[in-house]
């Protein structure tokens, strides 16, 4: 075996929206309210061995915006990508799977949610950046701990 085959790789395959859901369960009623929506955002990110050294990540976004307690809107876009990595040390991978990969599919995710929601005639939510370096981390530091109490 040559040298180069046991190189550490890594390269996108391909980047994909895996999920896509709009709902506005109060319209039309909810657009004559006044007052400013309330927006929450929530992460989640999943990673999964699809085939030997490919892996899929998916970061999903949940945005929900209320106004005086009713749902304006809900929308739930998942972004993925398909990554190629080869040779990498195992101490090593986990690390390019939650946080290398993640920051390769968020941007695609921030703009499928910002296109979605200006499609609607609302003002669009541009998420925040996220460092999934310190997201990575605390997780770390969470799992320390409840090693550490169990």
């Amino acid at each position: 075996m040559s040298d180069q085959a046991l190189q550490p790789s890594f390269s996108i395959q391909r980047i994909y929206l895996k999920d896509l859901s709009l709902e506005l369960p109060n319209a039309p009623q909810i657009l004559l309210e006044q007052g400013q929506p309330q927006v929450d955002v929530q992460l989640n990110l999943h990673a999964e061995p699809v085939v030997e050294g490919i892996y899929e990540v998916a970061v999903t976004a949940t945005v929900t915006a209320k106004v005086n307690d009713k749902v304006l809107f809900l929308v739930e876009a998942k972004q993925a990508g398909l990554f190629e990595i080869r040779n990498v040390p195992e101490d090593q991978l986990q690390p390019i799977i939650a946080i290398a990969c993640p920051q390769i599919v968020y941007p695609y995710l921030r703009a499928t949610v910002a296109d979605t929601l200006n499609r609607t005639g609302f003002p669009a939510v541009h998420l925040t950046e996220v460092n999934f370096q310190a997201m990575y981390e605390s997780q770390l530091q969470q799992a320390a701990a409840a090693q550490a109490n169990a």
